[in-house]
């Protein structure tokens, strides 16, 4: 369904009892609501809560930005490495404050969140700046944000930055099914036609490769949200991959130090994914963060 939110419009799903516990999921760059996975959202509305999913502005059936153009992304990385300003048609900080219409627009004046990668980066954002919406925080596969951090290797780097054919759909799915082998978990691989039937999927969907490119500036315009996550006195759980190739599991050690009385769950062999196998696992976290707060 679609939902007034923030002054634009975010295409939202809901499952589970309006009597359960609200639980936001918020995802990564490009990446649609799809990306959490139907089965993992039932077990989670199995165990109690509410869920929402939802796609952020620019990416699947949320409202597009293609009105602000595309950044000159040489220029802004170039101003990026340099420590410079960099230019982003929105922020994060903008994309926290969708989260906080969303929430009124359900008529919810808090719920728990869990966000994933850039998702992550965003639910940083709206457990800082508005700490009385979010019950509880689950941070997984993701980062302050801090220049120290080691960064994605330079074939990472270069896989996220490519982009795929616009016009051919095949071609589309096998370059995201590329990345996804990538930079996935190397001890829960992914089944390689079951990716791919998946990724077919999103992809017809919604495919916006420009809207990509609009968030990747917005991540890079945020920079270092570490003075922000002194801030956030949600109860916290922190997921990290021992194996992720892209947020080396550096960063899942950084915000563990940073964010006040948070918990960290390193994971051996996981990547940058959420793989079936581990989704108990996530899910007790989740579950453990949201027991803290109703303590």
């Amino acid at each position: 369904m679609q939902i007034r939110a923030n002054g634009i419009n975010l295409e939202v799903e809901s499952f589970g009892p309006a009597s359960g516990e609200p639980l936001l999921l918020i995802m990564g760059l490009g990446m649609q609501l799809l990306a959490w996975h139907e089965d993992f959202v039932q077990d989670l509305v199995a165990t109690g809560f509410r869920v929402i999913r939802f796609d952020n502005r620019d990416v699947g059936l949320s409202q597009s930005f293609d009105a602000e153009g595309l950044p000159h992304i040489g220029l802004e990385s170039v101003k990026y490495l340099l420590h410079m300003a960099v230019k982003s048609p929105y922020s994060l900080a903008d994309m926290a404050l969708d989260c906080v219409g969303l929430l009124d627009a359900l008529g919810l004046a808090s719920a728990h969140v869990c966000g994933a990668s850039m998702g992550g980066m965003i639910a940083q954002q709206l457990a800082a700046r508005h700490p009385e919406r979010v019950k509880s925080l689950t941070l997984m596969m993701t980062t302050s944000g801090a220049r120290a951090l080691p960064g994605p290797s330079m074939r990472v780097r270069g896989a996220l930055m490519a982009r795929p054919p616009s016009n051919d759909h095949a071609a589309v799915v096998a370059s995201y099914v590329r990345l996804y082998q990538l930079i996935g978990s190397p001890a829960y691989p992914n089944d390689p036609e079951v990716l791919r039937q998946r990724i077919d999927r999103i992809v017809r969907r919604s495919h916006r490769p420009q809207g990509t490119m609009r968030q990747l500036m917005a991540i890079a315009a945020d920079g270092d949200r570490s003075a922000l996550l002194a801030r956030i006195q949600a109860p916290t759980q922190i997921i990290h991959g021992q194996a992720d190739p892209l947020v080396p599991v550096a960063a899942g050690h950084d915000l563990a130090r940073k964010i006040a009385g948070s918990r960290l769950d390193l994971i051996d062999g996981m990547g940058h994914d959420l793989p079936p196998a581990l989704w108990p696992r996530f899910i007790a976290n989740i579950r453990t963060a949201a027991a803290r707060a109703a303590s």
